[in-house]
């Protein structure tokens, strides 16, 4: 069974740690070892702090009672979509994704490093496209940003 559950007290520590665990192994190809290794669970469990103070809404996704993954919005604005690398390429993300969809009015905005490939794949099956803006984020990188007028996909996904 999957459940889809606002982050709170109960479960922030779990949420971190996805977080933490994801982040660090998805970032481990473009950033320096030691910028990964600050990003622990403690850090993390700040960082959604700081998010829900700032009026995002984050989710934690459970398979069964296993807390597997994560997911933030804010004004249309999908962020920190996170699986655990143990339990990617099971439907978990595209479910996070589509759940968040929902909450967007008309159109859903998210952005992604330029570099990360898989994350545009992963984003392109679900109808977004790149709008043309990026955003230097120093030291080489840049994030692109992605649209999807959402409407149309709630035929396809439950």
């Amino acid at each position: 069974m999957i459940l889809i559950k606002k982050v709170d007290k109960a479960n922030i520590k779990e949420a971190a740690k996805i977080h933490s665990v994801s982040w660090q192994k998805s970032h481990s190809d473009i950033c320096n070892a030691d910028f990964i290794q600050i990003h622990t669970p403690e850090r993390q469990e700040q960082y959604i702090v700081n998010k829900l103070r700032s009026g995002s809404e984050f989710y934690i996704l459970f398979a069964g009672e296993k807390p597997v993954g994560v997911v933030s919005i804010k004004d249309n604005i999908i962020e920190d979509l996170y699986v655990l690398p143990d339990e990617q390429n099971k439907g978990y993300g595209s479910k996070l994704l589509v759940f968040v969809m929902k909450k967007c009015d008309k159109k859903s905005l998210l952005w992604i490093l330029e570099t990360n490939t898989k994350a545009e794949n992963f984003y392109k099956k679900f109808g977004f496209k790149r709008t043309g803006k990026t955003l230097d984020i120093g030291k080489g990188l840049k994030q692109i940003e992605f649209c999807c007028e959402s409407s149309h996909l709630f035929h396809s996904f439950p």
